[in-house]
Order: structure tokens, then C-alpha cells, then sequence
């Protein structure tokens, strides 16, 4: 999920309610912003018009059309054919209301939940949506999917318990997450893939496929250009589409997704009109890139959105599986090698300001020395984690001119000497006389020079230092085996961390294939940490749990943090409208946007 979800107010938890009521939303401050008998958000245009095309972009390849199993690529956009038992409200955070479901309860212990089916939702063959649809799709998810497995690890069982009703019980109770991320699962036909498909063979779920899938969703597959590109229809008759969350929304008559060999020949294709849309994750392509006739006539739009939604740590990050990597003094090292201020005016244009906290331009983030609840916590571990936490706010090595670039080398040699390491023919070896290399694995082509303005540094060091660029699919392979020393990469925040904090840096996930924790962290402390900010008691207590979590992850130095931008950078051919006012936590491209006819008319170029 990506973002911790809580249900209802905060509160203590009571004995468990012998007939819970219904709800029509779930929210985690307090109590939904919208009433049960809300007609729409505020924020879509009920009057939206219907139609156009609307081309975007990918990168690589593809090679299957069933996204539920890990392996393999599989295609873009195919989360535009399936429903989910919720949808969320991009007004608010962390909210959700019916889709597939109707409706929603749980007893006060949150030790299950069960969720009331639509009597009309159906499939596109015009089948009934059922409760064993339900139950058979998270029995394939958790099945096929190990990141799912962890994610949904601590759900005991699914099964119907009435003709539209699917209860879901957990193994513990208190975890106030548990019924909402739940209401994510996504729902597939269980009719069609334990059928035989048109070769006569049966299908599977486990398995690779080609044959475009049957969905439940605002849209549906039109045709596949193998490895090349897929473009999705919208649904004259969805079921849902005149349902509260659906209104203003699905604009488009088709979504198509082209796919380019690598950002730069993506990047031209946009310049070319090949695609319409595109976030620019490059400062140095935005500051020089959109120089184009297009730019400067007015047809193609250039335009930054707040992120207020989420926060990052963009980091290099080492493999601490790898010996190597397990001492701390190493790790700061490496974090004073990286000349930042440097990088950021040489690469960057100065766009960029230096990470230092997991949950980055959140209040989540970690500042300071630790006080009130923050404290309290901490206190509560204190034997499981560093004692500077308490005494020693967290810094990155100071940046500014050479001599400070200069300093921060003579120091970052300091510290691999006090690990055990010397220089012998200038080369950094170990007592054994091992020489000291780092493989910085990389398939994004813009992340080739970021790693090698940090490579003369390294190797000022005496460390030998290679950047391997290889395709995506290697890349993915290669990351899921944990077959690297160094990885550019990073993970994304919500503004309600939850269950999702122990695939990141959870101890059981480190040696899990699939797990985001490309680090490889295990460790005591942060386990215990990360139970605190899913079993929070309030809004005030998930704050304090997070930045108590997040000091400790930094006093560790697990990575090198790189950068940060609070801005979304887009891009787009002039031929589509939104509603006056965007939510507050989303830009909301493509939901809630449209075709507009009188301004691709003026645009030209594209249908």
C-alpha cells in the first residue's frame, strides 16, 4: 500500500461490539469528511465530458498482463481494469469510501472486518462480483505474491459469511490498520481464471500471460502491442460508474501506454508530441530540456504541483548483507565522501536540498533533540537502540566550498582507518589485504551521472568503484536476489506510516525476495520502533512513534541521502482541462482531468 491506514477516531479499545454498525467510509482523523449519502467529492467536475485519447509513456518493455505475480514486467496501466473493495478521497488523508463494497464494520478490538458486497457490482462478462471472488483473490494474492504474503501476513483467514458479506480475521487484535488495507485488495474473476482459456488449457494465476485479462473496472483492454504498448478503453456500462467515488471521474474514452527504450528517447518522444503527459524527475532536464518551439507557443504546458501528500528518502544505499557494509564507521564514510553541494550545483542547477530525515517535508520527519511523547518512547527501547538518539540530533556532514569538500574526505579516511582499513598502492584493502570495491548497480540512465560524480571521490579513498548500467529487467532480477553492493533508489511516505514500515525495515524482510528493504536492515530496536507507529493509540502518538523512528534510522547511517524536491514537474500537450480547485493531496492526473476539445484543436498534432 505504500501508506499506513487507520479507521474511525482514535480511542481506546474496549471489549468487542456484538453487532458493530455499518460504515460507508473509513478514515484515519476522526470520522470521514463525507456523509453517507454524499452525491461526489468536492473537488471532481460532476459535468466532465467524455472522450478523447490520452497517450502516456513507459519505459522498457513488457511481457505479461498478469501484474499479480512478481515476476516478470508486467504492462502499465492494467489497475485501470480492476475495482477494490474502497477508493480513496484525495481530499483527505488516508480515507477511503465503498466501491465494490457497499459497506464496512469491525468490532472495537479491530480484530476483523467484514465488508458488505454491491448487489450490482459486476464483471465485465456481466457476472456477479461474489464473496468468493473476494476470498479467492487474497488467497491468490497472499499465494503468489511474497510482498503481498508479508504485507497481508497478519490476516488469518477470508471466508464468506453471508450472500454478499466477507469476513476477514486477524491474528491479533489492537492493529487498527489491519481493516482498512484490507479494503485495498484488489478483486479478480475467479469464474475466468480457473477456466481454460482459448487454447483449451487452463489458466493460472501463478503463471505469465499474454491473454488480455477480464476486469471489473472503468476500463478495459483494447489492444496489445506486445513489448511495445497497450491502450485501455473506457467501459460505456461500468458497473460503478454512477457511484459517489466515480462521478467526474474516467473521462477519457482511451488510455494508451507507449513504451521507449530509456528516459532519453522518452523524453524526445514527449518533445515529438508521441505522448501527452510526462513528471520530469530530472532538475537537469527541467532546467534545459524545455526549450522547445511547443514550450514556447503554448502547446505544451509546463507546470509544478505541491507534493503535500507524501515524503522520501532518496538515498545510495549499500547492501549490508555484504560484509563490507556492516560496520557503521564505513557507512559514514561513504556519507562523507559524497560532495552534495557539488553534485547539486553541477547536476542539479541548485534545485535540490540535502535529505535528512526518512519522512522528508512531512511532520513526521525527526528534528532536533527528542521531547514529550517522542521521549517517552524512546526511553521505551532505550536498551535496543543507540544512546546518541538522546544526546546528538542528527546532521549531514557540513557541505560548502573545497576546503569543507577536503575536510569532509580527511575525515571519511579517518574513519575507514579506524574500521580496519589502509592504503597500499593506492588501493583501500582490508587486514586480509582485500581490496575495498563497490559495484553502484544502475538502470536508469539519468542516474549514470550521479554516480559517477560521486565514483572520484570514492576512489580518492583508495575504493574501486564501478557503475553498472543494465536493463530493467536485470535490474528487477538482480534487486529481488539482492545482488548488489549499491543501489540509487529510495522509499516513498505517506502522511499515515502503518504496516508497510516493516517491509522496509523490518528485520523478517531483509532476507525476503520481493521486500523493499534493499537495505538490509536488521535490527532490535527499529522492529520494536516500527510496532509503535502501527499500534498507535492517537494522531499525536503515530507522530511521535514515526520521528522516534525515523532518529533511530538515522543515527544508524544506513545510507547516503541524496535529495529532495517538493514539487511534482510536469509536462503536457495543451489539450486537456481540470476542475478549478485540485485537492489538497493530489494533482489528480489523469482521474479527474479531461479531453478538451477547443484546446486540442488550437494544439493540433494529436487526435
Amino acid at each position: 500500500m505504500g501508506a499506513a491506514l487507520m479507521l474511525g477516531s482514535f480511542g481506546g479499545t474496549g471489549p468487542a461490539q456484538a453487532d458493530p454498525e455499518w460504515r460507508h467510509g473509513l478514515s484515519l482523523l476522526g470520522q470521514p469528511k463525507y456523509p453517507a449519502d454524499f452525491k461526489r467529492f468536492d473537488y471532481v467536475n460532476p459535468d466532465a465530458p467524455k472522450g478523447g485519447l490520452l497517450r502516456l509513456s513507459a519505459s522498457g518493455t513488457f511481457d505479461s498482463l498478469n501484474d499479480t505475480i512478481p515476476r516478470g514486467n508486467p504492462a502499465a496501466g492494467l489497475s485501470l481494469i480492476y475495482d477494490t473493495l474502497m477508493s480513496p478521497a484525495a481530499d483527505e488523508v488516508a480515507t477511503e469510501y465503498g466501491l465494490i463494497a457497499e459497506s464496512v464494520r469491525y468490532p472495537d478490538d479491530f480484530a476483523s472486518v467484514t465488508y458488505k458486497l454491491r448487489p450490482q457490482a459486476r464483471w465485465h462478462d456481466g457476472q456477479k462480483i461474489t464473496p468468493d471472488d473476494v476470498v479467492w483473490s487474497f488467497e491468490q494474492t497472499i499465494k503468489n505474491n511474497p510482498r503481498q504474503a508479508f504485507y497481508y501476513s497478519h490476516v488469518k483467514s477470508a471466508a464468506k459469511t453471508g450472500d454478499d458479506e466477507v469476513t476477514f480475521t486477524f491474528d491479533q487484535a489492537g492493529n487498527r490498520e489491519l481493516p482498512q488495507i484490507v479494503g485495498q485488495l484488489r478483486i479478480m474473476p475467479k469464474h475466468w481464471w480457473t477456466a481454460s482459456g482459448p487454447d483449451g488449457k487452463p489458466r493460472d494465476i501463478g503463471q505469465g500471460t499474454l491473454e488480455v485479462p477480464l476486469g471489473s473496472g472503468p476500463y478495459k483492454v483494447k489492444q496489445v502491442v506486445p513489448g511495445r504498448s497497450i491502450s485501455f478503453e473506457r467501459v460505456k456500462d461500468y458497473w460503478g460508474r454512477d457511484l459517489p467515488v466515480n462521478i467526474g471521474t474516467n473521462n477519457f474514452d482511451e488510455q494508451r501506454f507507449e513504451y521507449f527504450r530509456d528516459d532519453t528517447v522518452e523524453l524526445e518522444a514527449f518533445k515529438g508530441d508521441q505522448y501527452d503527459f510526462r513528471i520530469e524527475s530530472s532538475a537537469k532536464d527541467w532546467a534545459t530540456a524545455y526549450d522547445f518551439p511547443a514550450v514556447k507557443q503554448g502547446k505544451v504546458i509546463l507546470e509544478e504541483f505541491a507534493n503535500r501528500a507524501s515524503g522520501q528518502m532518496q538515498a545510495f544505499i549499500p547492501n549490508l548483507r555484504r560484509a563490507k557494509f556492516q560496520d557503521q564507521r564505513v557507512r559514514k564514510a561513504l556519507d562523507y565522501a559524497l560532495d552534495f553541494e557539488g553534485m547539486n550545483r553541477t547536476l542539479f542547477f541548485g534545485q535540490y536540498k540535502r535529505t535528512s530525515s526518512y519522512f522528508q517535508n512531512t511532520e513526521l520527519a525527526s528534528s532536533g533533540l527528542p521531547q514529550g511523547r517522542e521521549l517517552a518512547i524512546l526511553e521505551s527501547v532505550k536498551d535496543k537502540i543507540p544512546a546518541s538518539v538522546f544526546t546528538t540530533p542528527y546532521q549531514n556532514p557540513p557541505q560548502g566550498g573545497e576546503e569543507e569538500r577536503r575536510t569532509n574526505l580527511r575525515e571519511a579516511a579517518r574513519l575507514l582507518k579506524e574500521a580496519g582499513y589502509t592504503v597500499k598502492d593506492r588501493k583501500l584493502v582490508n587486514a586480509r589485504g582485500e581490496p575495498f570495491t563497490i559495484e553502484i548497480l544502475i538502470a536508469n540512465p539519468a542516474f549514470e551521472r550521479v554516480a559517477l560524480f560521486y565514483k572520484p571521490a570514492l576512489e580518492r579513498l583508495g575504493i574501486t568503484v564501478n557503475v553498472r548500467q543494465v536493463d530493467t529487467s536485470q535490474y528487477i532480477n538482480r534487486l529481488r536476489a539482492r545482488d548488489y553492493d549499491m543501489i540509487i533508489s529510495g522509499w516513498g511516505q505517506s502522511l499515515s506510516p502503518g504496516n508497510e514500515q516493516r517491509d522496509f525495515w523490518g528485520s523478517a524482510a531483509a532476507d525476503r525476495e520481493g521486500s523493499a528493504n534493499y537495505a538490509g536492515i536488521k535490527d532490535p530496536g527499529i522492529d520494536a520502533l516500527i510496532e509503535k507507529v502501527i499500534y498507535a493509540t492517537d494522531r499525536e502518538d503515530l507522530v511521535a512513534a514515526t520521528r522516534a523512528l525515523d532518529r533511530v534510522l538515522l543515527a544508524y547511517d544506513f545510507v547516503i541521502p541524496t535529495w529532495n524536491y517538493p514539487n511534482y514537474r510536469t509536462a503536457r500537450w495543451n489539450r486537456f482541462s481540470h476542475p478549478d480547485k485540485l485537492p489538497d493531496y493530489s494533482f489528480a492526473f489523469p482521474d479527474i482531468w479531461w479531453w478538451d476539445a477547443q484546446k486540442a484543436a488550437q494544439t493540433g498534432g494529436a487526435p
